[in-house]
């Protein structure tokens, strides 16, 4: 046995602590009637199991129900933050956007081959002064250009400036403000790069409305947004979720099913058919949660929940490498980080977010 699997005892707790929250108590009885001393083995949560009867005992020898009318009496020692976006990060570990001033960029905009695109003018964040509420708030813009890398950090005020190396995990490291500017910024300029030429005439397209429209001679394009559905499939018994993982994936890295909605189809249909392609798993209900931008180069990931219908995994390697159902016991301890044999994707990303929504809306432990 490696040290990265579980050990009997490790397991049996695991599976009392899933019987326990569902509130299966047969399967709890017949753990207990096995091993007794399990009702005193805690979880990572540092929680016993909480058996719904008058008669289990504890090492303090309370039951549940004793343990239940104490803290009912007790406010909630923790609040639950809704919604999947993340606010902010230590101070010392953000990355922050590097800003060029009007005049250190203004010889780069008399370039034939420099794009540039209007962002947004910047939102006052509280009640202006007198003196400031006339002033007009600054507008922020996006340049695309083939000017050499470092010269164009030699341009920046701050001295610590650098380009991204890896733009997948980096873009992680941004609070969700910055995040979102990034995100439009590379959509809109990504798309530039691929309609220099009108798509229907063949002519040069001429740049309109701050760089969101493009012009031919007889048509308009606009910027471009690809529509990906990324979802959690739950087992029927409503207590495992489905996750897998494709070759290209970091070692030990599960993850959300996801896909591109195809032409013609709604995204409920695409869930379905994304599913079934991958994995095998047929799907009946889907619900949608929340989205996230993907600039990478221009997706809208749409997270959704859908509940499984049929449960035998049948991969297609083509798609992924593997997939299989995970208990909410081993997920919750995929959430904390403590499975050195496993991991899930950071908690920025929307695929955690709908793992740990699905926790939320399930656990009570």
């Amino acid at each position: 046995m490696t040290s990265l699997q579980l050990s009997a005892k490790e397991e049996m707790v695991e599976k009392l602590l899933d019987a326990a929250a569902r509130g299966d108590l047969t399967q709890v009885s017949s753990l207990l009637s096995h091993v007794p001393s399990l009702i005193n083995q805690k979880g990572d949560s540092g929680w016993t199991a909480l058996i719904c009867d008058k008669f289990s005992v504890n090492s303090s020898s309370q039951t549940a129900y004793d343990i239940s009318k104490f803290w009912a009496t007790r406010p909630s020692p923790t609040s639950r933050r809704r919604g999947w976006r993340v606010k902010g990060y230590v101070e010392d570990g953000e990355s922050r956007l590097c800003r060029f001033s009007i005049e250190a960029v203004e010889d780069l905009l008399q370039k034939p081959h420099t794009v540039l695109i209007f962002l947004g003018v910047e939102k006052r964040k509280g009640p202006s002064s007198p003196p400031e509420a006339t002033r007009e708030p600054p507008a922020w813009f996006a340049i695309n250009t083939d000017e050499d890398a470092a010269e164009l950090l030699k341009r920046s005020r701050e001295k610590n400036c650098c380009f991204t190396k890896m733009a997948h995990r980096d873009l992680l490291k941004f609070s969700e403000e910055e995040a979102g500017v990034v995100a439009q910024a590379r959509s809109v300029l990504a798309w530039h790069s691929r309609y220099s030429f009108c798509p229907t005439c063949g002519s040069s397209t001429n740049m309109e409305d701050g760089g969101y429209n493009l012009k031919g001679v007889h048509n308009t394009c606009y910027p471009r947004v690809d529509p990906v559905v990324i979802m959690l499939v739950i087992h029927p018994d409503g207590n495992q979720c489905l996750l897998g993982r494709k070759k290209m994936f970091p070692a030990r890295l599960f993850s959300c099913l996801a896909g591109f909605v195809e032409p013609g189809e709604s995204m409920e249909e695409a869930v379905r058919r994304e599913v079934e392609e991958e994995s095998g798993v047929k799907v009946g209900p889907v619900s949608y949660v929340s989205c996230q931008p993907w600039p990478m180069p221009s997706s809208l990931m749409i997270g959704c929940l859908a509940v499984a219908i049929s449960t035998d995994i049948k991969v297609d390697e083509s798609e992924i490498e593997e997939a299989r159902w995970f208990p909410r016991q081993q997920v919750l301890s995929l959430l904390k980080g403590s499975r050195p044999d496993l991991i899930i994707p950071p908690r920025q990303t929307i695929a955690h977010q709908l793992i740990r929504h699905w926790i939320g809306m399930n656990s009570n432990l």
